[in-house]
């Protein structure tokens, strides 16, 4: 059965905090690069179905500031994303560049989830479908993570206009 969409992004929030905390007790270049990969497909899937459907689904339903903000925060991770899938354990801020990843999710998890004043309380008092979105978000997520698997895909930032990331 599907979950509602706030528990399935929560779900994915749970995954990729205990990836970090993996990351971070990690030995050797092949055990990191493998959990940043992993860190790297889970958030490109999760930021593209959260940007793809339940944003625009919140659109005009909760505080426009929070909605805007998590479009440029999910910007701010993908330029990092992208340094992170081109680089290796070995490079210099490799370790850095995932740590601040790290920060800057929590951060935006937190935005997510806050105690009714978080992006995700503001979305349950609205009329949103919740399960139905759920089942959206769960479809679109398989089809991106069979899709990331087959080719990294290029992060497309759309706040940041000065960098190209492809």
């Amino acid at each position: 059965m599907a979950q509602n969409a706030i528990t399935l992004l929560k779900a994915d929030h749970r995954k990729v905090e205990d990836l970090f905390s993996e990351y971070e007790s990690a030995k050797g270049a092949a055990a990191k690069r493998k959990l940043a990969e992993q860190i790297c497909l889970e958030l490109t899937v999760h930021t593209q179905i959260e940007e793809e459907i339940f944003y625009p689904a919140c659109k005009g339903k909760v505080e426009g500031d929070l909605l805007d903000e998590s479009y440029v925060e999910h910007d701010g991770a993908k330029v990092l994303i992208a340094e992170i899938e081109n680089g290796k354990p070995s490079d210099a801020y490799y370790d850095a560049k995932v740590t601040v990843l790290a920060e800057q999710i929590k951060h935006h998890v937190h935005e997510e989830e806050a105690f009714l004043k978080g992006l995700f309380a503001q979305a349950r008092r609205t009329d949103l479908d919740l399960d139905a979105l759920g089942e959206e978000l769960e479809a679109r997520k398989e089809e991106l993570v069979a899709e990331y698997k087959k080719k990294l895909p290029t992060p497309n930032a759309r706040t940041f206009e000065t960098v190209k990331l492809g």
